[in-house]
């Protein structure tokens, strides 16, 4: 039986370190599963697992830990590139226990053919916009009517996912649902039509069979500094030349680039109200800000705040005023605000 949820959120458009807290999460504590609540192979997770940089899109980051992963109906699924990926962890020595609920809609060459034509949104080009647009018509294709539940030959097993969580009356069950894509570009709270074909809040968690009263601690990731991967343009606010040779800059040494498309990220300054709007509606409890150690190489710190731009020459100065900017706007009280300056580790 379940009895506590933890959630990782992405508090900006993506690409912010997600994976990397999900893996310290799923190391650091007796997690009975971790659950990939939404997406599908547009994903791309960079881990750092003992001195090995892995690129996962689909498999979720118990694999690292032996932990039983599901992918979630809420999620769509990609079989061809997830056998790749298994194949892929199963060679760096990992054994991966994958299920995959029932009720998750697969992604077909059809759908993938039609999203390799996009030139208007800027998507990773996996499918994903189709795949979801005929779960929604009732026209898709669920891995329950596709895949045979006792199949030996697959590297993975179909559950359904309710008898999972709540089947077993007696166990104490705790999970980990981790996040894909970020709340800047979610299908509802994003800058439409520039968004994703899913739900990137915590509400999704529940559309995957995770109620809130089940939800313990709900960890929101930023980066000290905003990036997106797609055809808008990305106004950063401050236009003028020497911002840009900042943000450049800041491109280059954070090797801002999409672990799925390999596409440059553009680059703009922390919009602190963003992510409070992002905090109230995912009711986040815990804050980890990545990538500070990028501002340090720069040496320059810049955020909006409530419609006006700050700039800050050293590191103590941006957060401070970072982390009372969170206090005094953000009501519910954070059990801790994280400043991480390591790829492998909070």
């Amino acid at each position: 039986m379940l009895r506590h949820a933890d959630v990782v959120i992405d508090l900006q458009a993506g690409d912010t370190g997600k994976g990397k807290v999900a893996h310290h999460l799923a190391r650091e504590n007796k997690y009975g599963a971790v659950i990939r609540y939404n997406g599908g192979a547009n994903a791309g997770h960079t881990i750092y697992h003992e001195g090995k940089k892995i690129v996962t899109h689909q498999v979720p980051v118990g694999a690292f830990y032996n932990i039983p992963c599901i992918i979630g109906p809420g999620c769509v699924v990609n079989l061809i590139q997830l056998h790749n990926e298994m194949t892929m962890l199963r060679e760096h020595g990992f054994t991966v226990r994958l299920y995959i609920d029932k009720r998750c809609h697969v992604t077909t060459e059809e759908h993938l053919s039609e999203d390799g034509k996009d030139m208007k949104i800027g998507t990773t080009r996996q499918g994903i916009g189709p795949t979801y647009r005929d779960k929604y018509a009732r026209t898709g294709m669920r891995i329950g009517d596709l895949v045979k539940y006792a199949d030996p030959s697959l590297p993975y097993e179909l559950i359904d996912i309710y008898q999972f969580l709540y089947g077993n009356p007696v166990s104490n069950l705790d999970v980990l649902l981790e996040g894909a894509q970020g709340f800047q570009i979610d299908i509802d709270w994003g800058d439409y039509p520039y968004v994703t074909s899913s739900h990137c809040t915590v509400g999704s968690v529940a559309l995957n069979g995770v109620a809130p009263r089940y939800w313990r601690n709900v960890y929101g990731v930023m980066k000290a500094y905003e990036t997106y991967s797609g055809f808008k343009t990305f106004n950063n606010g401050h236009e003028n030349a020497r911002a840009q040779i900042i943000l450049d800059k800041i491109q280059e040494l954070g090797q801002e680039f999409g672990a799925t498309t390999g596409r440059k990220r553009q680059v703009r300054w922390l919009d602190l109200d963003g992510v409070i709007q992002a905090m109230y509606i995912n009711n986040i409890t815990d804050v980890i800000i990545n990538k500070v150690d990028v501002l340090d190489m720069v040496g320059t710190y810049g955020v909006f705040a409530r419609g006006k731009f700050h700039e800050f020459k050293t590191p103590n100065g941006f957060r401070g005023f970072v982390e009372d900017h969170l206090s005094t706007y953000y009501k519910p009280v954070l059990n801790s605000i994280t400043w991480s300056t390591s790829p492998e580790k909070i």
